[in-house]
């Protein structure tokens, strides 16, 4: 039995919460160090590859979403399984959302490879353009590496639902420092590394590019130590998983398929599913506006994007706590206790996030200029400290919204949770921008506006609907059920 799990179903409450998320925010802390380091090493290329990471990172994320919302299937059903006391299915559900995840991350790999070309150019990239070629390298390359990615996902999200947040935060610290120590080497090679310069070991560059000739794999190499780190993370995970020592304990039979247990993993990760899939193809739809500003808003919207990570995963991360704490609450029938956990958690997003907000404002310029070079660089960090301007004052606005979709998705109301993701993308933000764009004709920053103000309108629907209680209703007398009758 692992002594990492956190107990938040008795006792006080605040301490837990915090133990519980704060090692889910470092971890999603150490995700934007991913995205960081390949933004940073990527832009000593220059502008072209820049901007195809931004073409290509919304297809990405597109195609593994659709998978990677069933993971929140796991997170749920582990929690309030977990909650009832029935121990005996943790093992069952979390092998049965291996499994299925783990062919879906499959037929999704294979078939991001061969829509790569029609899609980078549907996002926008010109075909023929050097952006555009690019774009498709990274893209398949990743696309390759989805299986091994998506290991790393389910493994955080079953320990998740555990309540072990520390054992995943170990294992993504160990793929950042595996991606920060490749990022350099696979994209740029021996020849004018910037890392050994920054060391001063300028002489230890140019003798091993005397010796190999190796110049890197441009933009494609930050795909490969991005894939690889993963894929490292994976394999100690599943190793863990299968030896008991995490607390979940793993059997090859747990990983035949049950359609019963499948069925209740469609059921709740289906919605989860088409909010993470939606919200992937709003982004990819909002990069398309962008490119109509041009190949400079591109980029901007590129580093910004990096940038607002600082804010949006932080408040995921504890947004995905507050899943584990009403997840495990409501198994155990205590409701109010799954309330309060989310005021707590809402009072500390907010004044996070208050200060966040105040440090991008100031310093937008320089922040935004420490992730591009060249000779259009300056026109770059013009519009992407706009973004940071523009958005900055409604990150507290976002950061709460976040929380209550964790909220939502705890109960096993994730529809819930679909519902108000696809009106903030599709009815608040996409509309918004397209009228700014198009008709207004206020290019990049239009769009800058239309975030900020979908942020807000969010927030003040998001929590409407939670002030009337009825989400805490859901899912729990069906899982309850289960558990009393012993059916899967």
């Amino acid at each position: 039995m692992s002594t990492r799990d956190v107990n938040v179903t008795d006792g006080e409450l605040l301490k837990p919460l915090v133990v519980l998320s704060l090692p889910i925010v470092l971890s999603q802390l150490l995700q934007v160090g991913y995205n960081l380091a390949d933004t940073f090493w990527v832009g000593q290329l220059g502008q072209a590859a820049v901007s195809a990471l931004s073409y290509s990172w919304p297809l990405v994320f597109l195609m593994i979403s659709i998978a990677g919302g069933f993971t929140v299937a796991g997170t749920v059903l582990v929690a309030q399984h977990k909650g009832a006391g029935a121990a005996d299915r943790v093992d069952y559900v979390a092998g049965q959302t291996i499994a299925f995840v783990g062919v879906l991350a499959l037929v999704f790999s294979a078939l991001g490879w061969f829509l790569t070309p029609w899609l980078v150019g549907l996002v926008g990239a010109s075909p023929g353009s050097v952006e555009y070629a690019l774009a498709v390298e990274y893209t398949r390359t990743v696309f390759l590496g989805v299986v091994f990615m998506f290991g790393f996902f389910i493994f955080q999200a079953l320990l998740r639902g555990w309540g072990d947040t520390r054992t995943p935060l170990a294992l993504m610290f160990l793929g950042v420092v595996l991606n920060v120590v490749l990022d350099p080497f696979l994209i740029l090679g021996f020849d004018g590394n910037g890392l050994l310069t920054m060391l001063g070991l300028d002489a230890l560059g140019t003798t091993l590019y005397e010796l190999t000739g190796f110049t890197g794999f441009g933009v494609q190499g930050a795909a490969i130590a991005t894939v690889f780190s993963r894929g490292v993370g994976a394999v100690i995970g599943f190793i863990w998983l299968f030896s008991g020592q995490v607390g979940i304990d793993l059997s090859i039979s747990d990983l035949r398929f049950d359609p019963d247990t499948i069925r209740e993993i469609v059921r709740i990760g289906a919605p989860a599913s088409v909010e993470q899939s939606m919200r992937a193809l709003g982004i990819t739809v909002l990069t398309a506006l962008v490119a109509l500003a041009g190949d400079d808003a591109v980029a901007a919207f590129g580093i910004g994007n990096r940038l607002n990570s600082l804010v949006f995963l932080p408040a995921l991360g504890l947004s995905q706590g507050i899943e584990t704490v009403v997840g495990q609450n409501l198994g155990s029938d205590q409701p109010n206790r799954a309330k309060r956990a989310v005021t707590y958690a809402t009072g500390i997003i907010t004044v996070v996030l208050v200060g966040v907000s105040a440090l991008a404002m100031t310093f937008a310029e320089p922040i935004t200029g420490v992730f591009i070079g060249g000779e259009q660089a300056g026109r770059v960090i013009e519009l992407g400290a706009a973004y940071l301007t523009i958005i900055g004052p409604t990150f507290a606005f976002l950061g709460v919204f976040q929380v209550l979709q964790g909220a939502f998705r705890g109960s096993g109301s994730t529809r819930t949770a679909m519902i108000f993701s696809i009106l903030e993308l599709w009815a608040f933000r996409l509309p918004i921008a397209y009228v700014l764009v198009t008709v207004a004709g206020q290019g990049a920053t239009g769009i800058w506006t239309a975030i900020a103000a979908s942020n807000v309108l969010a927030l003040l629907a998001g929590g409407a609907w939670y002030l009337r209680g009825t989400w805490t209703e859901s899912v729990i007398d069906d899982t309850a059920a289960a558990v009393a009758t012993g059916d899967d």
